[in-house]
């Protein structure tokens, strides 16, 4: 059975261990749901949203015992469009699911750089390595092998180094890398004619994300402009795009998110696979703090905003993971 390590846990997710579980019980839910001519998509949701993902596993494990089939597939023949979708990454485990969806973004025409970007700038050393494995376990392929096949130049360069988990985890800061590094990124770009894109791929993609804070602040005492400014200033294209996500997320990773949700929910359509990704994997880690942010940013509650832009069962799984109105 896969089970969910402590690094995919939060103290500001919205979902929490469900007392007095009972896997056999809830398995037994699921399947009198699942079974005979019509679905009951109310009992699903009430449990599955209601459980740790780490619950889920156990809940799946029974669920096999019993029927004798795998609770993913089950859901998958059963329900449909995005009810479907969001019903079935809740029962992966979280690494799984991320692995999964970059295998989403790389297959087929066309890379979809932006979820690659968002994945891979939000995530912690620790969660990497654990989608790293589960997308060989999954596809028995190295996740580093398919960015070389999909992407290009410093782009891939920086995706590859991001791929390996390689990024430092030590919490202390030290005060003299800060300003070196600092002056490195100011000789790299502003300084010179031309860019030194990979002085900014090294450091961004490799140093703690508070030791990036302290020299952000470095940066803009010794230059001026902020980091955000220097950098699109000084490059384009998905390169751009990665490096302001990785600068975001050092500042504030729930303000990036909510900002990814904005755009996944404004406009004309909406943008259910974004939408899906981040209400499920941000579930257990952050997502209180998403919401607050959310407010901030558009002046209404995510809450409000997914009772607007969807529908049915699936707008009713997504406002129980959501928890509550702000």
């Amino acid at each position: 059975m896969q089970t969910v390590t402590p690094v995919w846990v939060g103290n500001r997710g919205t979902i929490k261990d469900y007392p007095n579980f009972s896997a056999a019980q809830d398995a037994s839910t699921i399947r009198n749901a699942i079974k005979g001519a019509g679905t009951d998509e109310k009992a699903l949701i009430s449990i599955l949203t209601a459980r740790s993902n780490a619950q889920r596993q156990l809940i799946a494990k029974e669920y096999r015992a019993i029927t004798g089939k795998e609770l993913k597939d089950d859901l998958k023949g059963d329900l449909s469009g995005n009810f479907e979708r969001v019903m079935v990454s809740l029962v992966m485990t979280p690494a799984l699911f991320d692995a999964k969806q970059l295998r989403k973004t790389m297959k087929g025409a066309g890379t979809k750089e932006h979820a690659l970007i968002e994945i891979l700038a939000s995530r912690t050393s620790k969660q990497i390595k654990e989608i790293a494995q589960a997308y060989y376990t999954a596809y028995g392929k190295n996740l580093s092998d398919d960015i070389r096949s999909d992407t290009h130049g410093d782009f891939e360069n920086a995706l590859l180094i991001l791929a390996e988990g390689g990024r430092d985890e030590n919490p202390k800061v030290d005060g003299q890398l800060a300003k070196k590094d600092a002056q490195v990124l100011y000789n790299a770009g502003e300084k010179k004619w031309g860019t030194d894109e990979n002085a900014f791929i090294q450091i961004l993609c490799l140093r703690s994300p508070p030791q990036l804070k302290l020299t952000f602040e470095e940066y803009k005492n010794n230059s001026g402009k902020s980091i955000e400014d220097s950098i699109a200033g000084e490059m384009s294209g998905h390169l751009e795009d990665l490096l302001l996500a990785i600068v975001k997320c050092v500042n504030n990773t729930p303000a990036f998110l909510a900002e990814k949700l904005h755009r996944a929910l404004k406009g004309a359509g909406t943008d259910e696979l974004t939408l899906t990704r981040i209400m499920v994997s941000r579930s257990e880690i952050d997502l209180l703090d998403i919401r607050t942010e959310y407010k901030k940013l558009t002046g209404h509650s995510l809450y409000s905003a997914i009772q607007s832009d969807t529908c049915g069962d699936y707008e009713a799984t997504l406002l129980k993971i959501c928890g509550g109105e702000d």
